[in-house]
């Protein structure tokens, strides 16, 4: 296949068009007519992942690699680390951010993943109702998505109303009007304008929370006539 056929399906899944004004999802490295022979898909990518993968791979991800403007290729710095040895082995990168975001991987984790059922899904946020015992709600977040531990704002025996985006969505406070909202990447500011609003947060992690991207888009792809691959790069984090 061309790259330029895998973008144009891509682009009929989850709209290029759709991304967020600061984003830079897209065809990032490569060229259209560029002959790819193997798909790997990924929220991010790492050094061992580009050295295991072969010579004219496509890297479908969700975190873009080329984010902002960049003034200077250091081979020894990310990102230029990676794009130098990429080049050298004719491999591409298409990034699925938040116009994957948008219309897939939020509703994918609250419903498949975190098992809200009758959810309301508009723009990035998604919401349901009902009523659950606090605590038990918690702990069942946690445990679904392998949280070893898991930062709370706020309290209250009982909640009626949940809300949640993936990634870093702590400034979609006031918008996702729920009692508690499930959201990564929370500043202690965030925290502070929830405990005005008498809201409940819980931090649910980025890396955590975004780590479905793959599985959320696999199954559109897996009938292309050429291998698309899972893969799951490495969480920068550690807990002691």
């Amino acid at each position: 296949m061309k790259i330029g056929e895998v973008l144009s399906l891509l682009d009929r899944i989850s709209p290029f068009e759709l991304q967020e004004a600061w984003d830079n999802s897209g065809l990032l490295l490569g060229e259209a007519s560029q002959d790819v022979a193997r798909i790997v898909v990924s929220v991010d990518i790492d050094e061992r992942m580009v050295e295991e993968e072969e010579a004219g791979s496509l890297f479908v991800l969700h975190h873009p690699l080329i984010f902002t403007g960049m003034k200077r290729l250091l081979w020894n710095e990310y990102p230029a680390n990676l794009l130098r040895r990429m080049v050298q082995k004719d491999q591409a990168v298409i990034a699925m951010h938040t116009n994957f975001d948008r219309t897939h991987l939020n509703r994918y984790v609250f419903e498949k993943v975190l098992g809200f059922e009758g959810a309301e899904c508009e723009g990035f946020l998604c919401r349901a109702e009902g009523e659950w015992e606090t605590e038990a709600l918690l702990e069942g977040v946690k445990e679904r998505l392998g949280l070893p531990v898991m930062r709370i704002v706020g309290s209250r025996p009982l909640v009626r109303s949940v809300a949640m985006t993936t990634g870093s969505g702590a400034s979609l406070l006031e918008a996702a009007d729920a009692d508690l909202f499930l959201t990564g990447d929370i500043k202690f500011h965030d925290a502070m304008k929830a405990l005005s609003l008498g809201r409940m947060m819980a931090d649910i992690g980025h890396f955590e929370s975004e780590r479905y991207f793959a599985e959320a888009l696999h199954g559109d792809l897996k009938n292309l006539p050429i291998p698309v691959i899972i893969a799951q790069s490495i969480n920068p984090f550690t807990y002691i």
